[in-house]
């Protein structure tokens, strides 16, 4: 069954108390309440910095079975290299985080049975629209993994960007914020939103939730994320999407 998969990008925010943490409850067990709460978070830590394997169990280990991580790609790749000459170290990135994708021995033959959610490449906003740099890159992705890209650069919103996407099944990052507007089109078989704005009216969340539920009912996965801010109101707003 198609999923919805609701969350927020990060956890570890000690001003999420009380309105979403219950008031004492430790920092060490964040991960383990935002998940009885929510199913997914887009992890930011990798952007800078490769994540351990014991790093990697020990967030699976706090979380529920069903739960999924995005993973936002190393600076390196999309901000450094500006994805240019980056084999080398895209197959160590991927490698890093191959053990949340890894299922129990038990489940091996399922479907999905590992934590991984996505890998988000989020490009830099001087990058331009090149459909060469885009199109060699894209060739270079694994197949079993699921992809996201999210462009911050108005140039690449034309349908040579959708039409590559759409060969390698990877997802357009549909990010909504007070600067720009990413259109809303679907790429690959699963579909990718990033809710920028700090704050949504609850017009506004019903709208999102009617996008959102479209994909489900059309047969595909999909994954939400509201921006993380010093106040619970993103995580509050994910929660109130899987709930309706």
């Amino acid at each position: 069954m198609p999923q919805l998969y609701a969350g927020t990008s990060g956890w570890a925010y000690a001003g999420w108390k009380p309105g979403f943490y219950p008031a004492k409850l430790a920092q060490k067990k964040f991960l383990n309440y935002y998940g009885t709460q929510l199913n997914t978070v887009e992890v930011n830590f990798t952007f800078r910095q490769l994540a351990k394997e014991t790093t990697l169990n020990n967030w699976m280990a706090d979380t529920p079975e069903n739960f999924r991580f995005a993973v936002k790609a190393h600076q390196r790749i999309t901000h450094i290299q500006r994805l240019k000459g980056v084999e080398a170290f895209l197959r160590e990135f991927l490698a890093s985080i191959e053990p949340l994708a890894k299922a129990p021995l038990a489940k091996a033959s399922l479907p999905n049975a590992g934590k991984l959610g996505p890998v988000l490449f989020q490009l830099p906003p001087n990058l331009k629209f090149d459909a060469g740099l885009l199109r060699e890159f894209l060739e270079q992705l694994p197949s079993a993994m699921r992809m996201a890209f999210e462009f911050r650069n108005a140039t690449w919103f034309v349908d040579e960007t959708w039409n590559l996407l759409r060969e390698h099944n990877v997802a357009l990052c549909v990010a909504g914020s007070e600067t720009l507007e990413t259109p809303d089109v679907t790429t690959a078989d699963f579909a990718y939103y990033r809710f920028r704005k700090a704050a949504y009216s609850a017009q506004e969340r019903q709208g999102l939730l009617k996008t959102l539920r479209g994909h489900t009912g059309q047969g595909r996965d999909v994954y939400a994320y509201f921006k993380h801010e010093d106040t619970p109101e993103g995580a509050l707003f994910a929660r109130e999407l899987l709930a309706a």
